[in-house]
């Protein structure tokens, strides 16, 4: 409807400009805006008043102009201008209705669009360190990335989804300390208990299953324990195992599924880290420095320059992130998408100006990052911080354990990335109105309920109403309507935008609509045409919700 109403707006200037009132056209294409206020219009454009100072006229002059050159068409049945110079318009009714027969004709596809073209972005999100379960934060990133990856396949992409795991470096080190500890019989008190070591329970069950010589399961490859308490590198492997699995089990519980797996240890095997040392040092991007190797970071924007290779010998942790960059950047990645913890803000500078220092054509702000903040968790009034198995933190397999996938997927999306949340465990759990997660599901299964009934009537398949859509007239049945034709809209914004929780709150909105047009009118009584019209409307319904709770990842229930 934006762009029908877009293209009348150029058409007008088109003729203004052809009476002499423009003497161009704009550059840009005319901006049309929905109105918070619906008594304000469907739709609005600023046109006149960005032109105004331009052709010395007043805006509301401009403005008054424009409508009068307005093509005759029946999209528009009617128009004003308010305040400075804005041009409200109101939408014939009939043309909000006619999107319940394209919801129809199109199914699971309507609000799906080809803006990808086939092209290939990876999105890489989780990538938790195999050092304990999946906390809640880890939780949030798997919605907010997966919801990512399905709005992205939804708009046209071809979506490739990856989990980095970083199985080297001291963390690795710490777990295989802990777990070695443990399988000799101490506990964190002992004080022979290693530094920095990590003393959740699970620590303990993996020293357990170490040392009675199981084996494990985990990903690609299969680990049989070593039992030899002694045998650090052992424990480290199959400890990392143990908690990989883990995380898997987790992810699968979470309805969550990677592409592929990918190693930090696997670039330090390959030679990819030296690798990229060695082409950095030889652009001239490095320089020693007190027994140190330094990137030039300020060269690309940094504020200051950055170790590279510590004194004693170890890479800092950024070095692997740009040889993992462009690993992937050879794999023929065009787009990258991050989504990480906030806490990995101040490593994009430093990523990104060591993949400019490569040289390899990788375009400035390669690769795209959304970053997510801090998630707490609220149960019976009072904030949640430990966990029974992780010890020092709530855990992604607690929130579903307590609420379910559905709820967990939907609380963990609802926001937008860059504010904290608040995990209200008992909101998740209550079936009232205040639950958004119940209020939009007990939508669909309304809408499923209603369809149900007809058929048992022998009423009329919703497709027949779609030669009655002209006895949708009520104003709750338009409001519905128009909220089922900002769908596609939602869509493409978010995927471009890269927030999916635009499509939980437009979900919330549309079961609101929904749920005041059921209490007005009783769908299945009346006359016989506005009972079919109004069972293709609410099919039109179930279908866009059944088709936005997918984007998230959540069911849409056909009873409740």
């Amino acid at each position: 409807m934006k762009s029908e109403l877009a293209a009348l707006i150029t058409a007008a200037l088109e003729q203004l400009v052809s009476q002499g009132v423009l003497a161009e056209l704009p550059d840009a294409a005319p901006q049309i805006d929905r109105p918070k206020d619906s008594s304000h219009g469907d739709l609005s454009c600023n046109v006149a008043m960005v032109l105004a100072k331009r052709v010395g006229m007043a805006p509301r002059d401009l403005a008054s102009q424009l409508i009068e050159a307005l093509p005759k068409n029946t999209l528009i049945d009617s128009s004003d201008i308010a305040g400075p110079g804005f041009i409200n318009f109101f939408i014939n009714p009939g043309h909000h209705t006619e999107v319940v027969r394209s919801i129809l004709e199109q199914g699971s596809s309507y609000g799906h669009s080809e803006t990808g073209a086939g092209r290939r972005v990876q999105v890489e999100f989780v990538s938790a360190n195999p050092t304990g379960p999946l906390h809640v934060g880890h939780g949030r990133g798997a919605a907010i990335g997966d919801s990512l990856s399905r709005l992205l396949e939804a708009t046209g992409w071809s979506v490739h989804r990856e989990f980095y795991y970083n199985d080297a470096g001291q963390q690795i080190n710490n777990l295989a300390l802990s777990v070695q500890a443990r399988a000799q019989g101490k506990d964190p008190a002992h004080p022979d208990w290693p530094t920095d070591g990590y003393q959740g329970g699970y620590i303990e069950d993996v020293a357990t299953a170490y040392v009675a010589g199981e084996t494990v399961q985990a990903a690609d490859r299969e680990i049989t324990a070593a039992s030899d308490v002694d045998n650090l590198d052992a424990i480290r492997e199959f400890a990392v195992a143990c908690l990989r699995r883990e995380q898997d089990q987790d992810l699968k519980a979470f309805q969550v599924v990677f592409d592929e797996y990918f190693l930090e240890s696997s670039l330090y095997d390959s030679g990819a880290v030296e690798e990229t040392v060695s082409t950095l040092e030889q652009a001239g991007h490095t320089f020693e420095e007190q027994d140190a190797l330094w990137l030039r970071t300020t060269d690309f924007g940094d504020d200051k320059n950055r170790v590279m290779r510590k004194s004693e010998g170890g890479y800092t942790y950024f070095v692997p992130d740009v040889a993992y960059h462009h690993n992937k950047w050879q794999r023929g990645f065009e787009r990258v998408i991050n989504e990480q913890g906030a806490d990995h803000h101040s490593t994009i500078t430093r990523v990104r100006a060591g993949l400019q220092g490569l040289n390899s054509g990788i375009p400035e702000g390669w690769p795209e990052y959304v970053l997510h903040q801090m998630v707490t968790v609220m149960r019976e009034g009072a904030e949640v911080k430990l966990s029974k198995r992780a010890g020092s933190y709530v855990t992604l397999r607690d929130l579903i354990d307590w609420v379910g996938c559905d709820a967990t997927r939907y609380f963990l999306v609802a926001r937008a990335p860059t504010s904290q949340l608040t995990f209200d465990v008992d909101l998740a759990l209550a079936r009232s109105n205040e639950n958004p997660v119940y209020y939009i599901q007990y939508a669909h299964a309304r809408c499923a309920s209603v369809l149900r009934k007809a058929g048992e009537d022998n009423r009329a398949n919703p497709h027949q109403g779609l030669a009655y859509l002209h006895c949708l007239v009520e104003p709750e049945t338009l409001a519905l309507a128009i909220s089922l034709g900002r769908f596609p809209e939602v869509v493409a914004i978010a995927a471009e935008r890269l927030e999916p929780h635009d499509v939980a709150n437009y979900l919330r909105e549309l079961a609101a609509d929904f749920h005041s047009f059921y209490n007005a009118h009783k769908v299945l009584e009346g006359a016989a045409e506005t009972t079919k019209a109004r069972l293709a409307l609410v099919a039109a319904t179930r279908l866009v919700i059944a088709n936005g709770l997918e984007l998230l990842g959540v069911s849409a229930p056909e009873s409740m």
